[in-house]
């Protein structure tokens, strides 16, 4: 493996699989010998807020703003948080809203990422073709390489 400063972007969601993704990520970071460490970006994509109604009085906060917020952030980013600090490897976390593969393309291009790693989701064939895969999504329209974590 080149000894090269690699941008990575590894998509959490406090999954299992995704905690084995950010292992992956911290893994190939750690595998970069030269002066300039490679950086981790963890990114969580959430779901779009819901939109308020005409019978709402008062919208619904964003989860992000959630008295249980921290905690649930706590434990979502606790492995690779942690993995990292062992390392020394810098890392950055984001938080988003909207369509994860869009958010996850979007901000690989706008940071210079170069690589992505990201869970497969384990779906079952019906349920992919039906609904669509996130992983397969980001591996078709990223213009950097995509490492798909399989369970």
């Amino acid at each position: 493996m080149l000894n090269l400063k690699k941008n990575i972007l590894v998509a959490i969601d406090g999954s299992p699989l995704s905690d084995k993704a950010a292992e992956e990520a911290v893994r190939m970071a750690a595998g970069n010998q030269s002066p300039n460490k490679s950086k981790i970006y963890a990114m969580l994509v959430l779901p779009n807020a819901p939109r308020s109604t005409f019978t709402d009085f008062v919208p619904a906060p964003p989860i992000t703003e959630s008295k249980d917020w921290q905690e649930m952030r706590h434990r979502i980013f606790y492995v690779i948080e942690k993995d990292c600090a062992d390392a020394g490897i810098p890392l950055e976390i984001r938080e988003a809203y909207g369509d994860p593969a869009d958010e996850l393309i979007a901000f690989a291009e706008q940071e210079d990422i170069d690589v992505i790693i990201i869970g497969s989701t384990g779906k079952g064939f019906i349920k992919r073709n039906v609904l669509g895969s996130v992983s397969n999504k980001v591996v078709k329209n990223a213009r950097c390489s995509v490492y798909v974590v399989r369970g």
